[in-house]
């Protein structure tokens, strides 16, 4: 007799497919972040908030993300990993069920902000098994590919739905998402956590603690930077005259465009040490924040768009593998993860501050500031990791 229990056969933990399928399980907990342009959007068009608002609601959706991985990089030590899973996607579905039917912007920050809670403990806990297989960071290229092609038809679909089937076919497409992974997390292998609970504890108290900080310090600038400007990014290319139906081909296209960054992370991972690849991609970032001053042509707008895209799945890739790195336990990979709902909840925040007077001008020089932050944060971690990994040779040859 077969039961559902055995018609399932989990896949090899450390094969592709595994990193597809955790891939899976991370975006169904932010996939509300990679369709962020659309939802926002969609809540001025479909309900008729003001920019200000729309941001908040985008904003405390990510904030609530933010507490989530919070809670979970303090517990996932404690947590069996599976049937929070499962109770979790449950309950994302449950609050964009009850989002479709909320329509006044304080409500839905608030429902947002407890839905944004429970999709950031699951990224939390998913981050913990990315820690528990080789080469973290390829993983967390496998997830920025994942979360490229999904948010790539989000944002080139959604908005053009939006006018004709309204703001609930936004919350209708997280719902789908989330229940398709659910069938998925079906064939995850069990991912038990590996000996030594102490690890993380000595590392950064015998010297790691500052390089870990600021790796978090440029994870959250990065994100900050990224995301402040492409949740505003329809409202950008409109302000500069260009027609939505362009704005949001061009934001599908530069999200599919995207997934060059994340292949790219994949298949170097950390061969040729990291700070190169780290500083390279922000650096190549910062020039195409720059382009988007130059909004009102096509042609800049379709430049700055895929630059960006790539560059933001390849440096966050390469950011969190560098966290992630820390420890094997995965608790600073969680944490690495608290810093990005941080920095993708403050960016939205921000310039729903700056757009009070439609400033999109400040807007792009605010994430070109970031940016360059970051940049400076992420140089000296990454720097210290290719020193450690050029003398393991040489202190294994003097044994």
């Amino acid at each position: 007799m077969i039961t559902l229990k055995s018609a399932f056969h989990p896949v090899p933990a450390e094969s592709m497919i595994a990193r597809i399928l955790l891939a899976f399980l991370a975006t169904a907990g932010l996939y509300y972040v990679t369709i962020m342009p659309a939802l926002i959007d969609g809540l001025k068009e479909g309900l008729a908030f003001t920019n200000r608002q729309a941001g908040l609601v985008g904003s405390f959706n990510m904030y609530g993300g933010a507490a989530g991985a919070l809670l979970m990089a303090l517990i996932v030590k404690r947590v069996p990993w599976r049937p929070a899973a499962h109770g979790m996607l449950l309950a994302l579905i449950a609050m964009d069920l009850v989002s479709i039917f909320v329509l006044h912007p304080i409500a839905l920050i608030v429902v947002r902000f407890v839905h944004g809670a429970i999709g950031g403990a699951l990224v939390g806990l998913t981050y913990s098994l990315f820690a528990r297989i080789a080469a973290p960071d390829r993983t967390f290229g496998v997830l920025l590919l994942v979360q490229a092609g999904m948010g790539g038809l989000g944002v080139m679909i959604l908005p053009l739905l939006v006018p004709t089937f309204g703001t609930p076919v936004l919350f209708w497409a997280l719902i789908l998402f989330s229940a398709i992974t659910l069938l998925m997390l079906q064939f995850l292998p069990a991912y038990p956590v590996p000996p030594g609970k102490v690890k993380v504890t000595l590392r950064l108290a015998s010297g790691n603690r500052r390089p870990l900080l600021l790796a978090l310090l440029s994870v959250t600038l990065f994100q900050a930077a990224n995301m402040g400007l492409y949740a505003f990014l329809i409202g950008l290319g409109r302000h500069a005259g260009l027609e939505v139906e362009f704005i949001s081909q061009t934001l599908g296209m530069s999200n599919w465009v995207a997934m060059l960054g994340a292949l790219l992370v994949i298949f170097l991972s950390a061969r040729h040490g990291i700070f190169l690849p780290i500083i390279t991609g922000i650096l190549i970032n910062i020039l195409g924040t720059w382009m988007f001053i130059y909004s009102e042509s096509q042609l800049f707008f379709v430049i700055a768009n895929c630059l960006t895209a790539v560059t933001w799945n390849f440096g966050i890739a390469s950011l969190l593998g560098m966290a992630a790195r820390f420890d094997k336990h995965g608790q600073t990979a969680v944490w690495a993860g608290f810093a990005s709902k941080i920095g993708l909840a403050s960016g939205p925040m921000v310039g729903s501050l700056i757009l009070a007077d439609t400033s999109y001008g400040a807007l792009v020089w605010a994430a070109f500031g970031m940016l360059v932050l970051g940049a400076i944060a992420a140089s000296i971690p990454a720097w210290s990791h290719d020193r450690e990994a050029d003398m393991a040779p040489t202190a294994g040859d003097a044994k």
